[in-house]
């Protein structure tokens, strides 16, 4: 415990890349997490961020008694930005500087009691260069995939003729029906 733990940014939203008028548009990242912090441990988490983005953490204790923590939020250059102590839950929102923020959670005050943490980042303006935008473009594989319109998914005139397929099974359950009755007929030939 106590190690450092990186938080990955989620996956942009496929909206942002396929609609034409959503080139201006960005989207609201979140995660979260839920995790039990032993008795007299303290985990710290640490988020990227770049300048002038939002993150907004809250955070919920679900279990453990008292239902209370200490939190704590440092900017990139280690100033405090939140500090509550025996606190329930919380919600904090804080306009970024570019670097990594660090929020902790920390139960050293209980020595019996752990607890179980929920917690979620939502991060908003995260103001992706148009070079970043491009760069999702090489994750994107197999470009038969994005040939496919929502049109021709929904397409009435497209039909699939199952009635060949019901016929042939029409005739397999027949033979199937005669084989059962052929091994009934001759699983006793003594009786009758």
């Amino acid at each position: 415990m106590g190690d450092k733990i990186w938080l990955p940014f989620p996956v942009v939203l496929l909206a942002s890349l396929l609609l034409p008028g959503a080139v201006g548009f960005t989207p609201s990242l979140d995660s979260d997490f839920t995790f039990t912090l032993p008795a007299g441990q303290k985990e710290c988490f640490y988020q990227p961020m770049p300048l002038k983005a939002s993150l907004e953490i809250e955070y919920q204790v679900l279990d453990g008694a008292g239902l209370d923590i200490d939190f704590h939020l440092a900017s990139p250059k280690g100033r405090t930005l939140v500090f509550e102590q025996r606190k329930s839950d919380g919600v904090h929102t804080i306009e970024t500087e570019g670097g990594d923020y660090m929020f902790c959670f920390d139960n050293t005050f209980s020595t019996i009691s752990e607890k179980v943490i929920f917690f979620e980042l939502i991060l908003d303006n995260m103001g992706e260069q148009e070079q970043e935008q491009e760069d999702w473009k090489k994750y994107i594989t197999g470009t038969d995939m994005l040939d496919m319109k929502l049109e021709d998914i929904l397409d009435p005139t497209i039909k699939i003729d199952f009635s060949g397929d019901v016929q042939l099974r029409m005739h397999l359950g027949v033979h199937q029906q005669y084989q059962v009755q052929t091994k009934q007929k001759w699983s006793y030939p003594n009786s009758a």
